[in-house]
């Protein structure tokens, strides 16, 4: 990659970080994919200018990847951050024409959320005892922040003390947008418990609500591992992430009877079409109920 090209996509992803307001995730997923395009164009084609990239060299690019088994999720994710970043050209005078315009995403078999069953739920949050240490009272926290609120991982993460406000918390999402979250009366007990907790171990960490037990701000993995764990405990679902619980706080309020449109507000959507996805699992419940009760079935 030349140095024209290297300022270019460092501006991209400035813009996308101060004017988009992107995640830290989504800008690191982008730059991968724009500079392995600019790699194999720079291998294939030698030298090649923006003006120069025509829709039939990022196909060539696209074939590559189908070849080599990508999924269809990821190129569509390929594509959008070619599609960015060709629009940020355009918008700043480097190139006159996008090459994007041609271009059409594979489709993508749309898979139903997996979830945890809401048995399996209410024995681990009733009945798994959680060790009485400091550690113990967070994984337990954890886990019920994320079933109670729908919370993504990185929201948990920087959740802050000062975004609890009793029987709701402020959540910072994608975007920098913010979103309030009522909490159930036993969820707003625990963190009160927990930051007592805190202050009674005099933790020097008082900024985000959740710590490790050296009293620092937790870190990915440690989510990961301790929902892995639990769920493991009360249920068989391959999947075992936070990601969830999230699903399965959205499926169990739809399958309960909840707004479509409030469930999008509580899980930070942007787009309504994003939330439609928990109405299938209401549906194939549906299903299975007609198809058991029904005598012509």
């Amino acid at each position: 990659m030349d140095i024209g090209a290297k300022e270019d996509l460092l501006s991209f992803l400035e813009y996308l970080k101060f004017e988009k307001r992107y995640s830290v995730n989504t800008i690191q997923a982008y730059e991968d994919d724009l500079i392995q395009f600019l790699d194999f164009i720079q291998i294939t084609y030698g030298p090649t200018g923006f003006p120069e990239i025509s829709t039939g060299l990022i196909r060539s690019w696209l074939a590559l990847l189908k070849e080599n088994k990508i999924s269809s999720k990821t190129i569509n994710r390929k594509i959008s951050a070619l599609k960015s970043f060709f629009k940020y050209l355009l918008k700043t005078g480097t190139i006159e024409q996008t090459p994007m315009f041609a271009i059409i995403s594979p489709k993508v078999n749309k898979r139903l959320p997996v979830f945890v069953d809401e048995r399996d739920m209410s024995t681990l949050l009733n009945n798994v005892e959680f060790p009485n240490t400091l550690k113990g009272t967070t994984d337990k926290l954890a886990i019920n922040i994320f079933y109670h609120s729908g919370i993504r991982l990185s929201e948990l993460l920087n959740l802050k003390e000062s975004q609890i406000d009793h029987l709701a918390i402020k959540v910072t999402g994608k975007g920098n947008k913010e979103r309030i979250i009522p909490i159930s009366t036993v969820l707003s007990n625990l963190i009160d418990d927990y930051i007592k907790q805190k202050k009674e171990m005099g933790l020097v960490e008082r900024t985000f609500l959740l710590v490790t037990p050296k009293g620092h701000k937790l870190y990915p993995k440690y989510l990961y591992l301790i929902v892995r764990e639990y769920l493991t405990l009360v249920t068989t679902i391959h999947k075992r992430s936070p990601h969830i619980l999230r699903h399965s706080f959205a499926t169990h309020l739809t399958n309960n009877g909840a707004d479509l449109h409030s469930v999008k507000e509580l899980l930070g959507h942007t787009s309504l079409a994003a939330t439609q996805v928990y109405t299938h699992n209401t549906i194939e419940k549906l299903k299975k109920v007609y198809k058991k009760a029904h005598p012509k079935a």
